[in-house]
């Protein structure tokens, strides 16, 4: 951040959507920023407000963290001595993959995950003539395991305290410089501390309590993965998206890897061995994993401007970007496959369906009311400390004044969220023009062409598509500015020209110099700001309304950030470690019950079985529900009423997937990967016990379906052997 090279803050927002952007960073010289309004609210907030009801006592989770570990509820809840050796045995265990969670479950380093968190890994090791991810696969014997480049598995050995380190810098510095200090200091502590444990280990400084707390972790990593097992797409994504985020389920989302220390098995000293007697109703299961991010520390003001503005746009980039890639994917499926864009549309509808519901969740009165009621539960024990009343209390004013200021800006920022090179959700001609305009703004600008020559070089660099794929993404493109703006806004008019965003886009690519790089060095060195192509009048029309909004979308961005941290502080203050912080993809363990749950007037059993996921087979007619060929006759040693998926009240959300649940003893039961539409929105900002379910797969039905349908004896045998070694 002390580099005078750099871009807008809001550049690095036109990068920024989950995985969809390029990690290349483009540099431009700093200017002179917009002044945004004062904070201050002077008429009635926009936002709509809610009536408080009683909150519950974990409404703000259940992931716990294993430096403050619940030692004493866990004894007292559950009936058993969880002292910091079981802790240590769960941590140790646990592992986490560079998008998911997983665990050992054996002693000789074999990794149990989901399979949709193996997918891409699953197609890397697929070899000419083969398609894994379709067919499935088992290595028979170790020989035929299958090492996945550029993978690795960090298993977590060591944590420590930073607290004091990062805040006396924080602390000392003033106001206005304090995010760019807490930045900086949390980068010199992490390279610091990589220095000290060197190559083979990975440090990541981690803030909890929204920077009420810093941990360091540290992880071994291990580079050296094979592909063990894995299922057939179709029984390992059964029911499709019209399932997810569903229940009841009949899923076999699993997948086993293997890691290897200098070409031999890895023998860890702590892994988790399957149960022999699965779970019934009521038994305490402990899932451990890596939650990505939860926002429950959140102001109302916050949680209600997601609801209305933010994740209300963030959905409708997700869905246009959907049918743009699928529109080119039902055009090439060859070239879609080998791009990998079938599972790039996968993990976008599981986003899509997620955001989905959290709209309608941020917008519930019953949810938001708890939040009220707990939010006002929180100010009552401030201003119960005059010194905690006049530091924090002002807080939430100034976080609400920032959400009235972001609605003027947000249309804008979110119109053109991931136009960035190699973003996968536009089209490489928006990327070129777009940037394009951002280089010939700052050279009027009077800014060097030698300080724009990283820009410059970014923008002819960036790789042709196949025309049909480019066509596609920018007429969702130009239909996503319509739905945002709305169709009869000025800047959508003149985009459009009395055109359809269809035409326009097979114009731009027919007429447009852009459309090909080979034309870019030309196109940097002519007069960009005043040409008569296409592509760039497009995107004159309203780059300089975007970039302005992206500044002052960004700036009020970094501060709501620091004040979210200051805020953290006072909770911390108030609660200490009686309740656990946001999550963070950072180790954490839940705890909670296998149970089911009413909904549509009946009960949702707590397992579903075999049988369950043959009768939805027979009996619909839909390719979802369409078994593999190994799977389409029932193996006559097979006993179908064994458990195949159950729920329970584990508190789950992204990054938790391929989490293994265990029992008191640390035995595997299940296996973590997915949550009802119950808790599908919900669970980002609130947990809410009653309905929300985690949905796993049974241990007992992995074992049945690796013995009965893929023979896989020698997998089966370490798996039942693990916990008697």
């Amino acid at each position: 951040m002390k580099s005078t090279n750099k871009l807008f803050s809001w550049t690095f927002a036109l990068v920024v959507l989950i995985s969809a952007c390029s990690t290349t960073q483009p540099i431009v010289q700093e200017v002179e920023p917009i002044v945004l309004p004062e904070m201050q609210m002077e008429t009635p907030s926009p936002l709509p407000s809610y009536e408080p009801v009683p909150a519950g006592r974990f409404d703000n989770g259940r992931m716990w963290t294993f430096e403050y570990a619940p030692s004493e509820y866990f004894t007292e809840e559950y009936n058993f001595d969880a002292n910091q050796g079981w802790f240590d045995h769960a941590r140790m265990a646990s592992v986490r993959l560079p998008n998911c969670s997983g665990s050992f479950v054996s002693a000789q380093g074999l990794v149990m995950t989901n399979h949709h968190c193996a997918r891409e890994q699953i197609t890397q090791v697929s070899r000419d003539g083969e398609s894994l991810l379709d067919d499935g696969f088992y290595a028979e014997t170790l020989a035929d395991e299958r090492k996945i480049d550029n993978y690795y598995v960090d298993q977590m050995v060591e944590v420590r305290d930073v607290t004091d380190q990062i805040l006396a810098l924080v602390d000392a510095a003033p106001m206005e410089q304090r995010s760019e200090v807490r930045q900086q200091a949390i980068a010199d502590l992490q390279a610091e501390l990589q220095a000290e444990v060197g190559d083979g280990h990975v440090v990541q400084v981690v803030s909890l309590y929204n920077g009420g707390r810093y941990s360091a972790y540290f992880f071994k990593r291990y580079t050296d993965v094979r592909l063990v097992m894995a299922p057939e797409l179709q029984i390992g994504y059964y029911g499709g998206d019209d399932d997810n985020f569903t229940y009841p389920r009949y899923n076999l989302d699993m997948t086993f890897y293997r890691v290897y220390e200098n070409d031999q098995p890895l023998a860890p000293e702590h892994f988790f061995p399957f149960t022999r007697t699965g779970v019934s109703e009521g038994d305490a299961v402990f899932m451990i994993g890596n939650p990505g991010s939860t926002t429950r520390q959140n102001t109302v003001a916050q949680l209600t401007y997601r609801g209305q503005f933010g994740d209300n746009y963030y959905h409708k980039v997700l869905s246009r970007g959907i049918k743009g890639l699928e529109a080119y994917y039902e055009q090439d499926p060859a070239g879609g496959d080998a791009m990998d864009i079938r599972n790039y549309i996968f993990g976008l509808k599981n986003a899509e369906k997620f955001y989905g519901g959290q709209v309608q969740a941020l917008r519930d009165p019953a949810l938001l009311g708890r939040r009220v009621d707990n939010e006002n539960r929180f100010r009552a024990q401030l201003a119960e400390d005059s010194d905690l009343a006049a530091t924090y209390l002002p807080i939430f004013d100034e976080l609400e004044s920032i959400q009235v200021q972001k609605i003027d800006y947000s249309p804008y920022y979110y119109a053109t969220l991931a136009i960035s090179p190699g973003s996968r959700l536009s089209s490489a001609v928006m990327q070129r023009a777009l940037y394009a305009n951002l280089y010939a703004t700052y050279l009027a600008q009077g800014v060097s062409a030698e300080d724009l020559a990283p820009l410059k070089n970014q923008v002819i660099s960036i790789q042709d598509r196949p025309a049909s794929w480019d066509v596609a993404l920018l007429t969702t493109r130009l239909n996503l500015f319509a739905d945002i703006l709305g169709p009869d806004h000025e800047i959508v008019q003149a985009m459009l020209g009395g055109s359809t965003p269809e035409a326009l886009a097979q114009r731009i690519m027919r007429e447009s110099a852009l459309a090909t790089s080979a034309n870019m060095p030309t196109v940097m060195d002519g007069d960009i700001l005043n040409s008569e192509d296409p592509a760039l009048k497009l995107v004159a029309a309203f780059a300089d309304r975007v970039f302005e909004a992206q500044q002052a979308y960004s700036q009020l961005s970094e501060a709501e950030s620091e004040l979210s941290s200051q805020l953290g502080r006072a909770w911390f203050a108030v609660y200490g470690t009686d309740l656990p912080p946001d999550a963070t993809f950072s180790l954490r363990i839940s705890d909670g019950v296998v149970k089911s749950y009413r909904y549509n007037g009946t009960v949702a059993p707590y397992f579903t079985t075999f049988y369950g996921m043959y009768d939805r087979a027979f009996s619909h007619d839909d390719a979802q529900w369409d078994l593999p060929a190994r799977w389409e006759k029932p193996s006559i040693t097979m006993d179908l009423s064994t458990p195949l998926n159950f729920v329970s009240t584990n508190d789950i959300i992204g990054g938790n997937s391929g989490s293994p649940l265990v029992n008191r003893n640390l035995e595997v039961v299940g296996l973590a990967f997915d949550s009802n539409v119950q808790g599908m929105g919900s669970s980002e900002f609130i947990l809410d016990s009653d309905q929300a379910r985690s949905v796993n797969v049974d241990a007992r039905g992995m074992i049945e379906a690796l013995r009965h349908v893929y023979r896989a004896d020698r997998l089966v045998n370490e798996i039942l052997t693990a916990g008697s070694n």
